[in-house]
């Protein structure tokens, strides 16, 4: 008969089919399984005798198949039962305090609070549907229960989504963008607008891993009312340097000369944001003009393509080698064809539009470090696209500010590489016994889990 045994072991080979001496090419569907991944090894073994003829067996090798498998998350009540002693000769009374909780008086852990921000912030799932969820597990969690422990997560994570948020805008070089997102508002009464309003989140990218640069990225996220340009204008009052971002009006005030001629913002435009536009009237029409459009943005991308990872002097004498005519050529098209066409079509105003922030989108040819497009912003603003369809709408403004301050967080988290339910999960769990100095300690690109500074003291 076979005997069955069984050892947990942390692997760092990718899971194959089967486990050659060699690596093989992984195939096309083929899960990617993390390094970090836990791994468990069952071996089915033989035994010693022979079935046959009873002699000893010796090993010949073995084969090996990995099943990937999903271990389901439970939860679980931990009672921490604090022991009272007295002494015998003086009656002094000795107990130990009580940990500090991540939430005062809070029930739930920093694993479970971890796990519900995530699970709304970035898996976009409503505190709804995660009632359901925690109820299959055992826990029946009204949902306003669950939206106090949000608020009161952030709260007590706000210092360190302060500190990620100065140390963002710090930077010379931001990318910016803005989304709109739904806020109930009782005091509407009446309309197509009954009972919501329009807030906004707002985000400022830092992110130099495309030319080297040595800041390490981050996201930074705001909520505001509406969307006026005061909002952006305060977030960057005292930011100096080039700013990536759409024609948004309420920047324009940024650009402004001092007396001197001098601006302390330098506008970085868009070719992602031109090029969608030639692209919605393609789509359209068909218009063989626009297809021209297309054909010749499309070249400088693959110019782009190239450059990802170079320093900045390098990505500059590229562009001014090789894109700089292209653009050139491509300011000089757009003339020809404006006095062609109609000028009050949607091809017209898109060459407008590049014609009259020529400055702001040829940038990119100045400086080395200025991206072609703000698909930095657009990335870091998809989570909030993304969650408005399936949590529709912010209960407050409060409420809108604390997804702001999570997904500061979060996102920050994921920009350097962490798992953000582990990193968050970790902090909560220290930064009410953390002093507020090393604060910065904290901070998702200078963060090491407690076990490994628990390991480093020891050491």
């Amino acid at each position: 008969m076979a005997a069955a045994a069984a050892d947990t072991s942390a692997g760092s080979e990718q899971a194959e089919t089967e486990a050659p001496s060699t690596p093989v090419q992984r195939r096309r569907g083929q899960p990617r399984i993390s390094d970090k991944a836990p791994r468990e090894r069952v071996v089915l073994d033989p035994g010693n005798v022979c079935p046959d003829c009873g002699s000893e067996l010796r090993l010949l090798g073995e084969d090996v198949s990995a099943v990937l498998d999903y271990i389901v998350a439970k939860l679980t009540v931990v009672d921490t039962a604090r022991l009272k002693k007295t002494c015998r000769v003086c009656e002094k009374i000795v107990q130990p305090p009580a940990p500090i909780r991540p939430i005062r008086r809070g029930m739930a852990g920093p694993n479970l609070l971890a796990h519900i921000l995530v699970s709304k912030f970035d898996d976009h799932v409503p505190l709804y549907r995660q009632r359901e969820i925690l109820a299959r597990h055992g826990a029946d969690v009204p949902r306003s229960t669950m939206i106090d422990w949000c608020g009161q997560s952030v709260a007590t994570l706000r210092p360190l989504s302060e500190l990620i948020k100065r140390e963002v805008m710090k930077t010379d070089l931001l990318h910016a963008d803005d989304t709109p997102i739904k806020v109930l508002d009782p005091r509407r009464k009446s309309g197509s607008t009954r009972g919501v309003k329009e807030g906004r989140i707002w985000v400022y990218v830092r992110d130099d891993r495309p030319w080297g640069g040595g800041d390490p990225p981050g996201a930074a996220y705001w909520f505001s009312p509406d969307r006026k340009g005061e909002h952006p204008q305060k977030h960057l009052a005292d930011f100096e340097g080039i700013l990536q971002s759409d024609a948004y009006a309420g920047f324009k005030e940024l650009y402004k000369h001092d007396t001197t001629g001098r601006s302390r913002v330098r506008e970085a435009a868009c070719w992602a944001h031109l090029r969608r536009d030639f692209h919605d009237v393609w789509k359209a029409t068909g218009s063989p003009i626009a297809r021209e459009a297309l054909d010749q943005i499309g070249v400088l991308y693959n110019i782009e393509r190239q450059l990802t990872g170079l320093p900045a002097e390098a990505r500059l004498a590229t562009r001014r080698k090789e894109s700089l005519p292209l653009v050139e050529a491509f300011h000089a098209w757009c003339e020809r064809q404006l006095a062609r066409i109609s000028g009050k079509g949607e091809l017209a105003k898109a060459m407008r539009y590049a014609l009259h922030r020529w400055t702001s989108f040829t940038l990119f040819l100045e400086d080395g470090r200025v991206a072609i497009d703000n698909n930095s912003a657009e990335r870091a603003i998809r989570p909030i696209a993304i969650g408005r369809k399936n949590y529709l709408f912010a209960g407050s403004d409060a409420g809108g500010e604390i997804a702001a301050d999570a997904i500061t967080i979060i996102e920050t988290a994921k920009l350097s590489g962490l798992n953000p339910q582990e990193y968050l999960a970790d902090v909560l769990a220290r930064i009410n016994d953390h002093v507020d100095t090393r604060l910065d300690e904290l901070l998702p690109w200078n963060w090491t889990p407690i076990a490994a500074d628990q390991e480093k003291a020891a050491a």
